[in-house]
């Protein structure tokens, strides 16, 4: 989930023009769970059916019917793996444990564990008798794309990359097939990494799947069972370019992303025209403006679903939003170089088809706790107001990138240009008479730069909400380029294992302009608590991991559980040699490794919903195995490459599943 502006040479054996590694494209600018927890209590089943270990305990619970309620629920923290047990390195790793501390003084150890429902690749029921391909690629009419790089075992396109998933519960839910409660998720591919021949990048050049699964969750146990994969037909938006992370709206929808916004002032590049080709066949079609918005899926009780984009959240690289719990305020990730703060306010509850959008103007803090993070006060400016359908409207109707703002990459040495940072560079712009609206959400950054927003933040990830406390927390996956040369306006030291910030979110804001915004959920400020900000080391470590294995490295995905009082946090790093998958204690401002992903792998799909008929559940996904990076894999490459091939699908396979292990348990 990098920054991919800069478009890479043509390379001599990709006729596409896109580079052939997605790691080296990504450096040129610059998985995995569920957990069941719940409110009554049949345990003996549970703890031997999902792998659970109980500690010493005064109660003996396999005779009642409800379970004490908990006091407190805390993680203790696993191993990295080493090539002592190269194995471990190759696979979905846990050895974590759970202690729960009982009200009635009962103090309970669990041991956790990983299941996946799928590998990408393979074939998975349809809910209709039949089978279909998990992660499997579409184009414009719904057929499958196929990869004939090998030409004697040509096949369909499916992903390694699942990203964003959310889990929902619908009334009246009906699914053949489902002998417990009907239970649905929602998982979102971002890309796949290359074609079978592993020469060609297929890096943004596809139109992103997005799947519902209906699961059948065991009502004794919680343990969810994949019964039908449905493809959603993404055919009436245009088709999706590169959804990375998701959240779960409060009325019960997936909140998808688009990001790297394809920039329509370079028309049709070798990029574009190849996912072009693969959705419409045709190079020229696709239209650059169609993407880089807020997608929504909505999931039917019989397991279908449908999908609008939602054009007026701003065209910026959406990564994962959060909604707060006012149904109307919209916290956006801006997973760019020269990225944002961005902020969107719908004119109605659980609607976000139409409302207004801000970007943040930053203070720095003098003499932060730690400059390599620094601290900021945030303001808001009002972009512009809109409805979805008259954004989508120009953009149908034929809008140029010239008739919004006219873009040069070059100092034109005319003071009616105004110089903005944008993409780790600088651009000079004016814009056109009477196109405010369509140059606030069609070019958001660039816009935003002019009016005056602080366009300086590097790698805004995930999103989340801490509701208790009224706390937003975000991850800046590397505090790079862009925050230490001051190009937006503010200046740090900088870290390039990154760090997760807290906002805090308050009511009685007014915008720049003296207006009041109308929210009691604006953040007004970003600070960075000292346990998760991560470590760069001066010199490899002996396995080859360029940042401290026992921080932070490169957060990404983030979510927070209100009943346990935890923010998990999922690594994309480029400095871990394998990514972990983290729980904090907000209360105990402890950080414990629950999960290690195998080596090269990037921890995606975080997900957690405190309970669906009585069970909390806490997804995630992988992504990517065996991406192998230099210097950093330099040391276990040789290792570990056979063994990853041997696991999933000679490297072209991810997982999508869940952790185990949980008991239920009252919140």
């Amino acid at each position: 989930m990098s920054d991919i502006r800069v478009e890479p040479a043509t390379p001599s054996n990709n006729p596409s023009g896109i580079q052939t590694t997605r790691r080296s494209l990504l450096q040129m600018m610059l998985a995995a769970p569920v957990i069941p927890i719940s409110s009554s209590f049949a345990a003996s089943a549970l703890l031997t059916g999902c792998g659970g270990s109980s500690g010493s305990s005064s109660a003996d619970y396999t005779t009642t019917t409800t379970l004490p309620t908990y006091k407190s629920v805390t993680f203790k923290s696993m191993a990295a793996p080493t090539l002592a047990n190269p194995a471990e390195m190759a696979t979905t790793l846990v050895k974590s444990t759970m202690d729960i501390d009982y009200v009635n003084g009962t103090k309970i150890t669990y041991s956790l564990a990983y299941e996946p429902f799928f590998i990408t690749g393979t074939q998975v029921p349809d809910g209709k008798g039949g089978t279909i391909l998990a992660g499997g690629y579409y184009n414009i009419n719904n057929q499958p794309i196929i990869d004939n790089s090998v030409p004697s075992n040509a096949r369909q396109f499916f992903s390694d990359a699942p990203d964003g998933s959310s889990l929902i519960k619908l009334p009246n839910a009906s699914v053949s097939g489902v002998k417990g409660n009907p239970v649905f998720a929602v998982v979102q591919f971002e890309y796949t990494s290359q074609a079978q021949d592993e020469k060609t990048s297929m890096y943004g050049v596809l139109p992103s799947p997005i799947a519902v699964l209906t699961l059948d969750q065991d009502p004794a146990t919680g343990k969810l069972t994949l019964v039908k994969y449905h493809n959603v037909d993404t055919s009436s938006v245009n088709g999706l370019w590169i959804t990375c992370g998701a959240s779960l709206s409060p009325w019960n929808t997936h909140l998808s992303s688009e990001e790297y916004e394809p920039d329509a002032t370079r028309g049709q590049t070798a990029q574009m025209k190849a996912y072009s080709q693969n959705l419409y066949g045709d190079p020229n079609k696709a239209n650059p403006y169609h993407y880089g918005h807020l997608p929504e899926v909505t999931v039917n009780p019989d397991g279908t679903g449908s999908i609008k984009k939602h054009y007026c959240l701003g065209r910026i690289s959406h990564e994962l939003v959060q909604v707060m719990p006012d149904k109307r305020t919209v916290i956006m990730g801006d997973d760019a170089t020269n990225g944002g703060a961005f902020m969107f306010i719908a004119d109605r509850e659980a609607d976000l088809s139409s409302g207004t959008l801000y970007a943040g103007i930053v203070t720095q803090r003098a003499n932060p706790a730690d400059a390599r993070t620094g601290e900021f006060d945030l303001k808001w400016i009002k972009l512009g107001s809109a409805t979805s359908a008259e954004i989508r409207a120009l953009v149908d109707g034929g809008i140029k990138s010239t008739d919004i703002m006219d873009v040069k990459t070059r100092d034109p040495n005319d003071p009616s240009y105004t110089k903005i940072p944008f993409s780790g560079g600088f651009n000079w712009v004016k814009l056109m008479p009477g196109m405010e609206k369509a140059a606030a959400f069609l070019e958001t950054h660039r816009y935003a730069a002019l009016k005056g927003a602080s366009l300086g933040f590097t790698k805004w990830e995930g999103t989340t909400v801490n509701v208790k406390d009224k706390i937003a927390y975000i991850a800046m996956a590397s505090i790079g380029k862009s925050m230490k040369d001051g190009s937006g306006g503010f200046k740090v030291a900088g870290v390039n294992a990154g760090a997760v910030y807290a906002q805090n979110l308050r009511s009685g804001q007014v915008d720049t302009a003296g207006m009041p915004i109308n929210s009691e959920w604006v953040p007004v400020d970003m600070i960075a608590p000292p346990a998760l900000i991560g470590e760069d080391l001066g010199t490899q470590d002996a396995l080859g991991n360029l940042a401290n294995p026992d921080k932070l490295g490169n957060p990404d995905n983030l979510k927070f559980s209100e009943g346990m009082r935890t923010l998990f946090i999922g690594e994309d790093s480029g400095l871990h040699v394998n990514n972990f998958l983290w729980a904090y204690n907000v209360d105990t401002k402890t950080l414990t490794r629950l999960l290690s992903c195998p080596a090269g792998a990037e921890s995606t799909g975080l997900h957690a919903v405190d309970t669906i008929n009585g069970f909390t559940y806490i997804m995630s996904n992988f992504q990517h195995a065996g991406d192998w990076e230099s210097p950093l894999h330099d040391k276990v490459k040789a290792t570990l490459d056979p063994l990853i091939r041997a696991n999933y699908n000679n490297r072209f396979g991810a997982a999508v599943g869940y952790l185990t292990g949980f008991p239920r348990m009252a919140v």
